[in-house]
C-alpha cells in the first residue's frame, strides 16, 4: 500500500472518528494573550486578580459563542432541544480550556521568581505557544501537508507575535 500524497487531499474520516474542532482553542489562546498584555499595561496586579480575570474572560466569551451559535445561525433553521444546547457548550468549551495554562503559568510564577512584568511575560508566552500549537494540530488532524502545518503555526504565531508589539507599545 503506497502512502497518500497531498494532492489526494486529507485521509478518508471513518464513521467512529471523533471530529475536533480547534478553532475555539486557538481562538481562547489569542484572547488570553490579549487579556494578558491589556493586564499587564495598567502596571502591577495581584496574580490571583489576573488568573481570575483570564479564567472568567474564557467563561464571558465562551458564553457569547454559545448564545451566538445558538440563536444567531440555528434558530432560524431548527428548535433548539437540550442535546442542541450541550453539544454547542461542549464544541465551543476550548476557549475556557485555553485560558488554562497561561492562568497556570501566571499562579505559579512566584515559584519561579517572577516579579509582575515576569509573570505576564511568562503568560503571554504559554498563550502564544498553546495558539501555534493548536493551530499545528488543526491542521495536522486535518490531514494538511507539512508545509501548510508550518504555515498555520507560522500565521499563529505572527498574530501572537502582534500581541507582543501591542504589549511593548502600550508599555511605551
Amino acid at each position: 500500500m503506497r502512502g497518500r500524497t497531498s494532492s489526494e487531499g486529507p485521509p478518508p474520516r471513518t464513521a467512529t472518528a471523533k471530529r475536533v474542532d480547534y478553532t475555539g482553542a486557538v481562538y481562547g489562546s489569542l484572547l488570553a494573550a490579549s487579556v494578558l498584555v491589556g493586564a499587564g499595561s495598567l502596571g502591577s496586579f495581584p496574580r490571583l486578580e489576573l488568573v481570575l480575570l483570564l479564567l472568567c474572560t474564557g467563561v464571558v466569551f465562551w458564553a457569547a459563542h454559545v448564545f451566538a451559535r445558538l440563536f444567531g445561525e440555528r434558530i432560524a433553521y431548527a428548535p433548539m432541544s437540550g442535546q442542541e444546547i450541550r453539544r454547542v457548550c461542549v464544541a465551543e468549551w476550548p476557549i475556557v480550556k485555553a485560558a488554562v495554562p497561561p492562568a497556570a503559568a501566571v499562579a505559579v510564577s512566584p515559584l519561579l521568581g517572577l516579579g509582575p512584568e515576569g509573570t505576564v511575560w511568562l503568560g503571554l508566552g504559554v498563550a502564544i505557544a498553546g495558539q501555534v500549537g493548536w493551530a499545528a494540530m488543526a491542521a495536522l488532524r486535518a490531514g494538511a501537508t507539512g508545509r501548510l502545518i508550518l504555515a498555520a503555526g507560522a500565521v499563529n504565531l505572527a498574530l501572537g507575535l502582534l500581541i507582543v508589539v501591542l504589549k511593548v507599545a502600550l508599555k511605551h
